[in-house]
């Protein structure tokens, strides 16, 4: 039996571990990723562990989320993470270099490749052939040091394409309808894989939009074949010597299959406050917005402005509208003047933002009180916009240029001819804000310059033989962790000082559990399914350690933050008995024996006088990682 895509890239990188679904397996990584909101973290971890250099094959760090300056803490952090890179061997891109995912793509995947990026949307280098995994920091900083990165060995969901997208339909349409089929939580345990004749009408970066927001289904990563598309991508990035053909054997079996015929799609949108939430354009139009934001790692290629541009040339924008453009790349900034198509979007009324994340992450750009945002980016979580009350939908380039045009939703196939947009032969490509490393014997020179917001790493115990306390907060479902570690300008600078920053836990569901954790001594969360999806922030499981949770119980967890909880000690359970979630109560008093991990544990819920039989899946590598108090603990031991 032939073998997919994935599978060979995973059997070529495999240390350990058997090919089976559901079992651990440990991977190389051949290529490491950070951005500044997760990586100064994540170069912390890396310089507790004492090495002098990097080990991986390439390492580069990105300084693209928290780009506003309005005090000292991210001017300092990116002094900090030019140190950093000077120091151990890893390119660095600038502030205003560009987004992470899609300069990464433009720069630097490679088919048949792996990566590893401390931020979730990692796998749009999927689009190009390469395994791309999103995870939390720490396991970023141990590939850093040459570490495997281990996961749970997953099924692979074949998505076969067929017919071609019709005319104002793109690749932001893909994802939404497999989005509309399989939600945030059909993907866990998969990576999803692309094939099928329709691929020859697919460009890279239609592609890695879909690989991107692929992470909204929880999958562990999306992936394309590399073809002659990709070929000419990589041409034009001036790296064609680095293409190689990547795809699945002809007799590959998938653990599951979907369909999608791609002349049958329509404009789609998701609806507040989720990206499974999704419905055709129609179902919205006519609908009153107050903003318009274009860009994000999703949606801020050439071939997406371009097609704004092209929809806007020559008109204006409603006067109600306030409308942005975060390019992805300096390489796209200097394409788009070349073409004219950078003053054809200034002329009709758009706000150019520098290139990176920007409203996407919350950072500036909040809408009004009570506003309707749309948006080309990937997440619409409740008040990750930066205002709580604001609705914000996801859609393609091609609907947010029809409602910037008309001021209501509308459904850009009303607007007449449609020009399909051809990719250059050949980019300008800019790398003027990269810096590339020393050699080796001068960079063990360089001192790393730390400013007052950057505080030592907690140092956590070793899980005791018994925990006890009271439940602190009690969720429901797909709890996100925007939900538990809110990001936007106000919190993420304090990303690298974690007494600062725990402040801030729950702040978006209870504004008093901060205080209630550090009253109680710590205690236990309980929540519902999927929970932790979102974000790969690893702040999210190292706050609340730092506030004092002991354990987590829920019905499932999300893959990223079930593994940064493990990193730092947290026990994740889950209800043997789904039912018994209903039985638990915010101030119950807990009581739960940890003496024996190798089976299934009892929560005795002592003011009530019952019992709940709670499960884990953690494998014994995990209980070594959990008992030893989480992965920096169990890396330095085995270092030592």
């Amino acid at each position: 039996m032939g073998r997919t895509l994935a599978q060979k890239i995973l059997k070529e990188h495999m240390i350990e571990g058997v090919e089976s679904p559901g079992t651990e397996i440990a991977i190389r990584m051949d290529h490491t990723l950070t951005q500044d909101a997760t990586g100064t973290m994540a170069y912390l971890q890396f310089e507790a562990m004492g090495l002098d250099r990097v080990k991986a094959e390439r390492s580069v760090s990105f300084i693209d989320h928290n780009m506003l300056q309005s005090d000292f803490k991210n001017a300092d952090d990116h002094r900090y993470l030019q140190s950093i890179a000077k120091r151990y061997g890893i390119i660095l891109s600038k502030a205003g270099n560009g987004i992470c995912h899609q300069v990464f793509l433009e720069r630097f995947s490679t088919p048949g490749k792996t990566l590893i990026g401390s931020d979730s949307h990692t796998p749009t280098a999927g689009g190009i052939g390469q395994i791309a995994i999103g995870a939390g920091g720490l396991d970023v900083a141990v590939a850093m040091a040459g570490g495997a990165f281990k996961l749970k060995y997953p099924k692979i969901m074949g998505i076969k394409l067929t017919g071609a997208l019709p005319d104002w339909v793109s690749g932001k349409d893909i994802i939404l309808e497999i989005l509309r089929r399989i939600d945030v939580k059909g993907g866990r345990g998969y990576i999803l894989e692309y094939f099928g004749p329709a691929l020859a009408t697919l460009s890279v970066p239609d592609r890695a939009t879909v690989t991107n927001m692929g992470t909204e289904t929880g999958c562990t990563t999306s992936i394309f074949p590399s073809d002659e598309n990709t070929k000419r991508f990589m041409e034009a990035m001036g790296r064609g010597e680095q293409w190689v053909e990547m795809k699945a054997d002809d007799d590959a079996q998938y653990d599951e299959m979907m369909e999608i015929d791609l002349s049958a799609l329509v404009p789609l949108a998701s609806k507040p406050h989720s990206p499974g939430t999704v419905v055709p354009i129609s179902e919205l139009q006519g609908m009153k917005v107050d903003q318009v934001c274009i860009g994000s790692c999703t949606n801020s290629s050439f071939r997406d402005l371009m097609i704004v541009a092209q929809t806007v040339k020559g008109k204006r924008l409603h006067e109600d509208i306030s409308a942005t453009i975060s390019p992805g790349s300096r390489t796209i900034i200097r394409e788009m003047v070349r073409t004219g198509a950078y003053a054809d979007l200034v002329e009709a009324g758009f706000r150019m933002l520098e290139s990176g994340c920007g409203p996407c992450i919350g950072m500036g750009l909040a809408p009004r009180s009570g506003a309707v945002s749309v948006r080309t980016f990937n997440r619409n979580f409740k008040g990750r916009s930066g205002t709580k009350d604001a609705d914000a939908y996801l859609v393609s380039p091609e609907v947010a240029a029809a409602t910037a045009l008309k001021g209501v939703m509308a459904d850009p196939r009303e607007l007449g001819e449609y020009r399909k947009i051809e990719e250059p032969t050949s980019y300008l490509v800019d790398n003027n804000l990269f810096i590339y490393p020393l050699p080796e014997e001068e960079a063990l020179k360089v001192e790393i310059v730390r400013g007052p917001n950057i505080k030592p790493l907690p140092d956590f115990p070793k899980l005791p033989a018994s925990q006890e306390g009271e439940v602190l907060i009690k969720v429901g479902d797909n709890i996100t962790t925007d939900h538990i570690m809110p990001a936007g300008a106000k919190i993420l600078p304090l990303r690298s000082n974690i007494p600062a920053i725990s402040e801030y836990v729950f702040s978006q569901v209870d504004e008093d559990f901060p205080g209630r954790a550090k009253e109680k001594g710590g205690g236990f969360i309980i929540g519902g399914d999927n929970y932790g999806q979102g974000s790969s922030r690893e702040h999210a499981a190292l706050a609340p350690k730092f506030l004092g949770v002991k354990s987590v119980v829920v019905k499932s967890f999300a893959r990223i933050h079930r593994a940064n909880l493990i990193n730092f000690g947290i026990m994740p359970l889950t209800f043997k008995d789904l039912a018994d979630f209903d039985r638990l109560d915010q101030g119950d008093d807990l009581l739960l024996d940890l003496s024996d991990l190798s089976g299934e544990m009892t929560l005795e819920v002592r003011n009530k006088g019952i019992s709940i039989p709670l499960v884990h899946d953690l494998s014994p590598r995990e209980i070594d990682v959990i008992r030893e108090g989480g992965t920096l603990n169990y890396t330095r031991k085995s270092i030592s």
